[in-house]
């Protein structure tokens, strides 16, 4: 091996041409991180006010992390790629710690799509693989309905496919 040639990216496998959630996923995340974190603040803020102002630092607190929240979605949301080859289906996330899901097609037990109200309002679905093993199991969130569809349908159909030669 050559030690100056440039080095290989495991999660960025040549040749695989990546497909992106769609950007809405970060606006229905922070949504929902704000319907968490909004009334949480403002028991806190009351306590403080009825109590003692030292209870204003857990609202302060509570603020930070969901401005923190806000900013990692914005930056984590853009990471989200999937790839479907031949035999398999890749999924990739993360920015600092990341992750490269190969779920080869005959190793699917069953797809599922899954929309929580946040992400109807969004017009947003995710699909999750199921397989033998729980450690192997992949999601796909921030999809549109109909591409979330497509992609059940597509690879149940490439998963019974698959699972007929073994």
């Amino acid at each position: 091996m050559d030690r100056w040639a440039a080095p290989v990216d495991p999660f960025d496998p040549p040749g695989v041409t990546w497909q992106r959630v769609s950007p809405r996923l970060a606006t229905s995340q922070r949504v929902t991180g704000t319907i968490w974190a909004a009334p949480v603040f403002v028991v806190l803020l009351v306590l403080a006010v009825l109590l003692t102002w030292w209870i204003a630092i857990g609202a302060a607190v509570v603020a930070a992390l969901w401005a923190w929240g806000w900013w990692l979605t914005g930056r984590q949301v853009p990471a989200w790629g999937y790839a479907e080859r031949d035999d398999d289906l890749l999924v990739r996330h993360g920015l600092l710690f990341r992750s490269l899901v190969v779920v080869p097609y005959g190793r699917l037990q069953y797809v599922d799509v899954q929309a929580g109200p946040v992400d109807r309002r969004f017009g947003l679905a995710k699909v999750q693989l199921h397989t033998a093993s729980p450690d192997s199991d992949a999601a796909i969130p921030g999809l549109p309905p109909e591409e979330a569809a497509r992609l059940r349908d597509r690879l149940a159909a490439r998963g019974r496919a698959r699972l007929a030669g073994l």
